[in-house]
């Protein structure tokens, strides 16, 4: 059965491709549902079941007041929330406001499996390949994040460890380790912030591989906008991006100052091991632990994206404004310095500049699908799409 046919697929319904969504629809796209075959037309697949994004899958511990950089969607403030809800109750409910307020007409759940060249034509398409259909997309928006790709270093003796070992991704609160002895393993904000949680119930002993640097001035706009700059470089050679802490260093948040405050803001150098009751000191000496916090982050989920072959050797993607050096049909939004929520608003507003910039310059380059092609279009549409 022939793909369907659309001019812009934004895969991912987070922050960055909702933005993408919406900066589509300003600029005269319509959902494929709504095609009359005059107008160019986008799709936006999700793999979460819901709206939402990352935060609806943030411990419930995590309150409004205590959120590191929300940043609304464009056209549509955050409502007032009380500052002690925690977010995976408000910012979910918001993104489907988001998404009914502008009839982004989302389609999910849609596992993307493969994102590959119909032919070798550089003007051509891509196809989509997914768990619910196959589609033709002159340009395609990855916006896939990274919360399904938790990342777990790798350490000697971890599989003979009797205690639990969870990553941030797992957590749920505090009560968990009540009475415990946890190793927290992470620099970013999310350790920290753990760190402070948890010890208010449990014995913590915090290691990081790298001293942390602590930066005095509040992590405000124009730090975060720095900090995306920092990271364009990396990006651009095709290095993996890194995290924002890594070019601006830690900023001091309220849980850092209140975790100093009691005296647990103490930092030790990286186990060399992990035992069965704990964790192996650089200088020899032992640690007993209950449990092991991974607060290590997570990596670009793109492994659907193989097929077009642009990792480099060094492991990263090439991108420049947020789009493909290796493949101009792509754009990768919420990847590198996009990852922030400012960012992400920026990329997608960014990305569809240059769609537009493409159409005007070769306009039959993102024409939109004939009327005689009504039927190629219908033809692998779930039907929610074609009803």
């Amino acid at each position: 059965m022939e793909p369907a046919a659309v001019d812009v697929i934004v895969i991912g319904g987070g922050q960055a491709g909702l933005s993408a969504a919406y900066h589509l629809q300003r600029r005269g796209f319509v959902p494929l549902r709504r095609a009359t075959g005059a107008e160019p037309t986008f799709l936006v697949v999700d793999a979460a079941p819901r709206p939402g994004g990352a935060w609806q899958h943030r411990w419930p511990s995590l309150r409004m007041a205590t959120v590191n950089g929300i940043h609304e969607l464009p056209g549509f403030a955050v409502p007032p929330a009380d500052p002690r809800s925690a977010s995976r109750d408000i910012l979910p409910s918001y993104f489907a406001d988001y998404e009914a307020r502008f009839a982004l007409d989302v389609l999910r759940p849609v596992d993307v499996t493969a994102v590959r060249r119909v032919d070798d034509d550089p003007h051509g398409r891509l196809l989509v390949e997914s768990d619910r259909g196959r589609w033709s997309a002159r340009f395609v928006i990855n916006a896939t994040g990274t919360w399904t790709r938790p990342f777990w270093p790798h350490y000697p003796g971890q599989e003979r460890f009797r205690g639990r070992q969870l990553h941030v991704a797992d957590y749920g609160s505090a009560e968990e380790f009540r009475g415990q002895r946890v190793v927290v393993v992470g620099a970013g904000v999310s350790a920290v912030q753990l760190l402070d949680e948890i010890s208010h119930v449990a014995d913590t002993f915090w290691v990081t591989r790298r001293e942390p640097e602590w930066v005095e001035a509040d992590f405000d706009i124009p730090a975060r906008v720095a900090a995306i700059a920092g990271v364009e470089d990396r990006v651009r050679r095709g290095l993996p991006p890194g995290s924002v802490i890594s070019v601006t260093g830690m900023h001091w948040t309220p849980w850092a100052r209140a975790a100093q405050a009691r005296g647990v803001l103490v930092r030790h150098p990286m186990f060399a091991s992990i035992e069965a009751d704990g964790v192996r000191m650089p200088d020899g000496s032992f640690e007993p632990a209950d449990a092991i916090l991974w607060a290590t982050g997570f990596r670009p989920a793109l492994d659907h994206l193989a097929p077009l072959r642009l990792r480099t050797p060094a492991g990263g993607f090439r991108v420049e404004n947020g789009r493909s050096i290796d493949e101009p049909r792509l754009f990768l939004i919420g990847y590198g310095p996009s990852q922030s929520t400012v960012g992400a608003n920026r990329a997608g507003r960014d990305a569809v500049r240059a769609i537009m910039a493409d159409r005007t310059a070769s306009p039959s380059a993102g024409a939109p699908v004939a009327a005689g092609a009504a039927h190629t279009v219908a033809a692998e549409m779930p039907e929610e799409l074609v009803a």
